[in-house]
């Protein structure tokens, strides 16, 4: 089984014990989060597609990190200007470990009845 999720801006593939960086999030190392934003789900045969968002469906991972990546360093330079500029940039970043992917409860089907007006 895997899920298809959005966090932030991005969205990822995941399964159930994966590992995942996403933007930081204002969460806790150890800490259990729900994310909500599900976007599709496959299990075996069954395809679970949302519209845009599947109505339901839950993923349950954990905090495991909270960090910064590794520096990337921007230069800009024109030349016979003199012109230089450097300057760096450190994204943060939370490592969820995924735990469960909760499929969405069946929706009631709902029941017509027919009156007879005769």
């Amino acid at each position: 089984m895997y899920a298809i999720i959005q966090s932030g801006s991005k969205q990822y593939k995941i399964e159930v014990g994966d590992t995942i960086r996403t933007e930081r999030m204002d969460s806790k190392v150890g800490e259990k989060i729900e994310l909500k934003e599900v976007l599709l789900i496959k299990d075996e045969d069954q395809v679970l597609v949302g519209r845009p968002l599947l109505v339901g469906a839950r993923v349950i991972a954990e905090v495991r990190e909270q960090g910064r990546e590794k520096k990337i360093v921007i230069g800009k330079f024109k030349r016979r200007k003199g012109y230089r500029k450097k300057a760096g940039h450190r994204q943060e970043y939370t490592a969820l470990l995924i735990k469960e992917i909760k499929l969405p409860k069946p929706a009631a089907k709902k029941i017509q009845v027919n009156k007879d007006t005769s």
